[in-house]
């Protein structure tokens, strides 16, 4: 078929030309004498990202999951107890991890659709007088139901209970597109990977760790290798690596940092609001819901939509990808066959997210969902034409 195939899942994202141009490269020495200037920057510039002041980042070879992998290796040991809540497919992936690695992992189960359970975390870390709980995890952006948590306040809740326990966060769908501010919110190791916000191909593990995290590793007790905080930073220190790197991804990397600084952090986070918010008008003219059960749970990187009872989303999907050449995201786990996923996060403006929404609307339609023909793709019109007022009056 012609034109473009479209791709509006929540990861992997589009790649800006500009990125994959940088990696378009011949192969280089990560062993030259001067390879240290390319990634000193990086490790710096990466640092902005997170809004890391004072800790120090790693980059792996790995998607987001190895990334999770040497937080958790790094800084608890064999029976440490920490406090998780299991919400969507990707927090029950982190506590299955936990549980793998030994911890005596307490769950807070919370139906799908919600977000972190603050008020349950303050209850069990005011509890724990003894200190028994070492840390408390957050998954900041449920990727598979579309749902945002409040990370500052669970930092809020440590601080009031006056607990040490370090503060995990699962920002793989989040860092780069939604506000997080990782020294602020005294985020000990926030995780993120290279396909979402970051507008890379799959491949790269961020990891961002803060003084607390970094002195606890020198007394935890997990064996690690691979993902060693102590061999990153004996190799990151000279500006290497203790292994092969990802050399053609750190190249995007540098390109994609360097979008990033050009729009401004702070824009790139009202851009993905205004196109969620444009999303999340077209749902609601179509007559359907979020799985994401209230505004404050609403996510600015992706919309899990809920499909009629006796529609099955997958075949939305489905039609969507044959029919309109749009990939769309399909229901994972416990909401399989419920919900579809429209992805609006990273490389991607007003007139590429209208594509998705005309797409998603032709696809409900065929498989029978009574929706008005443009009314989706109206409403998110009208609202990005509105939005965009202000910057085209800076610009006029």
């Amino acid at each position: 078929m012609a034109g473009f195939t479209q791709l509006f899942v929540p990861g992997p994202t589009n790649i800006p030309e500009i990125v994959r141009q940088a990696m378009n490269m011949p192969m280089e020495d990560m062993r030259a004498p001067d390879y240290p200037t390319f990634t000193r920057a990086l490790f710096t510039d990466l640092m902005k990202v997170f809004r890391n002041e004072t800790g120090r980042v790693f980059i792996f070879p790995s998607s987001g999951t190895g990334a999770w992998e040497s937080a958790i290796a790094n800084t608890l040991s064999p029976g440490d107890r920490v406090l998780m809540s299991r919400f969507g497919q990707f927090s029950h992936l982190w506590v299955d991890m936990c549980e793998r690695f030994g911890l005596d992992v307490d769950v807070v189960d919370v139906e799908w659709g919600a977000g972190c359970p603050v008020e349950i975390y303050a209850e069990r870390l005011a509890q724990d007088k003894e200190h028994r709980i070492k840390a408390v995890f957050v998954t900041h952006n449920e990727t598979a139901t579309g749902v945002t948590s409040d990370v500052g306040a669970v930092r809020a809740a440590l601080n009031a209970a006056r607990h040490p326990a370090l503060l995990f966060v699962d920002g793989v769908s989040s860092i780069g597109s939604i506000d997080f501010r990782q020294e602020e919110w005294g985020v000990d190791c926030a995780v993120s990977g290279s396909q979402k916000g970051f507008m890379l191909p799959p491949g790269l593990g961020f990891l961002s760790v803060s003084q607390k995290a970094l002195a606890t590793a020198r007394t935890a007790k997990h064996n690690r290798c691979y993902f060693s905080f102590e061999d990153q930073i004996r190799a990151n220190d000279t500006g290497y690596f203790p292994y092969t790197p990802a050399v053609q991804l750190l190249r995007g990397l540098r390109a994609a940092l360097d979008l990033i600084q050009q729009e401004g952090l702070d824009n790139v986070f009202e851009r993905h609001n205004r196109l969620a918010t444009g999303v999340r008008r077209a749902v609601e003219a179509w007559g359907l819901k979020l799985c994401a059960k209230e505004a404050k749970w609403h996510s600015d990187t992706v919309s899990a939509v809920l499909v009629p009872e006796g529609v099955d989303s997958a075949e939305v999907v489905r039609r969507a990808y044959y029919g309109y050449q749009t990939s769309l995201g399909v229901g994972l786990s416990k909401v399989a066959g419920k919900v579809f996923r429209i992805g609006h996060l990273g490389w991607v403006n007003e007139v590429m997210m209208c594509g998705a929404i005309s797409a998603a609307e032709m696809a409900l339609r065929d498989c029978g969902v009574k929706v008005r023909p443009g009314s989706g793709v109206g409403a998110a019109l009208e609202h990005y034409r509105l939005s965009a007022q202000p910057a085209i009056a800076r610009v006029a």
